[in-house]
């Protein structure tokens, strides 16, 4: 991970993620090894995780294990308590609005409060891996930012729009506890855990006993 954020370039104080994301992606996913999903259920989605503290190769190697993990199950975005670890991290390898791919990690992201002249919002379908195979109508600003800190806790800004902006803050919510369903009506809450008990995950899950 330490490679990745010295490669990086600052633009206006934001990271740019949209380089070398093939290689960067792949070298972290080849150190890293795949854990299976919690899933909604998991007392770890459900709280707040722990702060990011210690910037080492535990964390490296947390990193490269998500970005294992996100490839195998086919995400776009992972936050760290999705294989149930209890820390404020996240990865993403996702594509905006426009085609552009963006690839990086955030610890300890904070989701700043837009103007309402930004706030327009978006309205299109949302799912997540760990309510799998349920998908819903979910309204979020088509536009994000996201502070943190980087794998050796520099001071990191990530922005984006349309597709990448509710990654954003999808992952953001993850990691204080709340996910996409919790913010749908109770009929649509509903209806997307019906879709999630009628389906087959594509990868593996762990159980809630």
């Amino acid at each position: 991970m330490a490679q990745q954020e010295t490669d990086e370039q600052i633009n206006d104080g934001f990271v740019v993620d949209t380089e070398d994301c093939e290689e960067r992606e792949r070298a972290h996913r080849e150190r890293g090894s795949a854990r299976p999903i919690t899933v909604v259920g998991n007392p770890v989605l459900h709280r707040e995780c722990q702060e990011v503290t210690e910037f080492d190769d535990k964390l490296a190697a947390l990193i490269d294990d998500m970005f294992a993990s996100q490839r195998a199950a086919e995400g776009v975005g992972l936050a760290a308590n999705q294989i149930g670890v209890d820390l404020k991290v996240f990865v993403y390898d996702c594509p905006d609005d426009d085609g552009v791919r963006h690839v990086g990690a955030v610890c300890n992201p904070v989701l700043q409060e837009l103007p309402p002249e930004r706030r327009v919002l978006d309205d299109s379908n949302e799912g997540c891996l760990s309510v799998p195979t349920a998908y819903a109508s979910l309204s979020r600003p088509d536009y994000a930012e996201v502070h943190g800190q980087d794998a050796e806790g520099k001071p990191v800004k990530v922005r984006g729009t349309g597709y990448f902006a509710r990654c954003l803050q999808h992952e953001t919510d993850h990691l204080y506890g709340r996910l996409y369903i919790d913010r749908l009506s109770k009929r649509d809450r509903k209806d997307a855990l019906r879709q999630m008990a009628e389906g087959t995950p594509r990868y593996e899950t762990v159980p809630n006993d």
